[in-house]
């Protein structure tokens, strides 16, 4: 069996066993491992499990992603994600579907102080869901625009998902960060008007909110609890934009801010702080322990021949760049249908990388766009993890297919945007240009 045969054997292997349902960082250590052995020899296998785990894990830049998880896990834990979809609730809802509108305005803004799709979406279903139930919204809708909200957590600075792609391609995590700004949103945006729109297609979707009991005095006071987002958002962004500070001091920056707003609000209790850092640190394993299985996939790949195989391939036939980012889209979307973001990146990476760079793609530009894709696999069935994440919020008030079904809409919005990203290059790169 030809080294060739043995990586495209062990990459049909780890597909079935991630269809299966096997854990992922289990499925891509496992399957790389014996694929070095298969390939070099126990020698070769032993001193790859002892090198390179410790040289991945041991990237400095990676002490970010702790931190950005402990900034968020203290916002949601100290009430100010409830604040923020209130203050949402009270500006927007005489809007056409206002609070389908506002819990998406809300979901950016969480994101911006997150960093977490799947952690978005929680957060905003336990608030925003009974809302919308309560004032008889269609369940598809209010369901829908959750899941599909929560994906800007992957784009919208500080992404996790952003950061692990900057190490994997070695390009600045500053730049990336920064990058994800306007698409992020762009997505908003795109979002709104899809929603106003249908509401106003169809009233029966989401009745009209009466809004006609707010004052314009509780309009302006709610603005005034929700101070601590901006400060935090404008505290990492700012740091990372005007240079001041690396993303992994950018993190710190972020999540010690959150800890003095707290502390400063009276709401740093000890149960806040010790569910904020469980959910951090059960968060921070699991993403390390599918990046280490990850790494090693490399490895395996790279010996295998299989990047250099494919690349190959493409400077064959490729003749326009064009060509690969639209077979760059499929693969992610159709595998984004069985596999998580992470998972799915750290697979597809290997594989694409070596062809991005031979046919000289902007990387940060390729950057937005993977976590686009990846955006898209966490709302597209049959796994779509954002939807059983509302799934979980909601029990057996709302059919996991009735989700599904309210999120073809937002499906349809994401491709429109992906067009807009593909074919104006600029809505990435223009913010990252200014910081050179």
């Amino acid at each position: 069996m030809t080294p060739l045969a043995i990586g495209f054997t062990g990459i049909g292997v780890l597909l079935v066993l991630m269809a299966l349902r096997v854990p992922v960082g289990i499925a891509l250590g496992g399957v790389s491992i014996i694929g070095i052995w298969v390939l070099r020899g126990s020698n070769a296998m032993v001193g790859s499990l002892a090198v390179l785990p410790y040289d991945f894990v041991a990237h400095w830049s990676l002490s970010a992603v702790p931190m950005f998880l402990l900034m968020g896990a203290i916002v949601y834990h100290t009430g100010m994600t409830a604040k923020l979809f209130n203050v949402a609730r009270l500006w927007l809802s005489f809007l056409p579907g206002g609070l389908a509108v506002a819990t998406n305005l809300a979901s950016a803004g969480f994101a911006a102080a997150s960093g977490s799709s799947m952690a978005t979406s929680a957060a905003m279903g336990r608030l925003a869901i009974p809302e919308m139930l309560k004032y008889k919204y269609e369940k598809g809708m209010a369901t829908a625009v959750v899941a599909a909200s929560g994906t800007l957590g992957s784009l919208i600075p500080p992404s996790i998902l952003m950061v692990i792609y900057g190490i994997f391609t070695e390009q600045p995590i500053g730049k990336l960060l920064i990058a994800g700004i306007l698409p992020g949103l762009l997505t908003a945006l795109v979002y709104t008007l899809l929603i106003v729109t249908r509401c106003m297609i169809n009233p029966s979707l989401a009745p009209r909110y009466d809004s006609s009991q707010i004052t314009w005095n509780e309009r302006f006071n709610s603005l005034l609890t929700i101070w601590p987002i901006p400060i935090l958002v404008f505290g990492v962004i700012a740091s990372i934009y005007m240079g001041i500070a690396t993303p992994t001091e950018a993190g710190a920056i972020g999540a010690a801010l959150a800890l003095v707003i707290a502390l400063l609000q009276g709401q740093l209790t000890w149960p806040v702080l010790r569910d904020s850092i469980k959910e951090t640190l059960h968060s921070t394993a699991s993403i390390f322990f599918v990046a280490v299985g990850a790494i090693l996939l490399t490895r395996f790949l790279l010996l295998a021949g299989i990047p250099r195989y494919l690349a190959g391939l493409m400077g064959d036939w490729a003749l326009d760049p064009l060509w690969l980012v639209i077979g760059s889209s499929l693969m992610f979307v159709v595998l984004g249908m069985f596999l998580d973001a992470i998972g799915l990146m750290l697979l597809a990476l290997p594989i694409l990388l070596p062809m991005y760079e031979e046919l000289g793609l902007n990387l940060i530009w390729m950057g937005v766009l993977v976590i686009k894709y990846l955006e898209i696999g966490m709302i597209t069935p049959p796994v779509g993890l954002n939807a059983y994440v509302v799934k979980g919020v909601v029990g057996d008030t709302v059919a996991l297919p009735t989700i599904f079904k309210g999120l073809v809409w937002f499906m349809a919005a994401e491709a429109f945007i992906v067009g807009l990203l593909i074919a104006f290059p600029e809505i990435s790169l223009f913010l990252p240009s200014l910081m050179e």
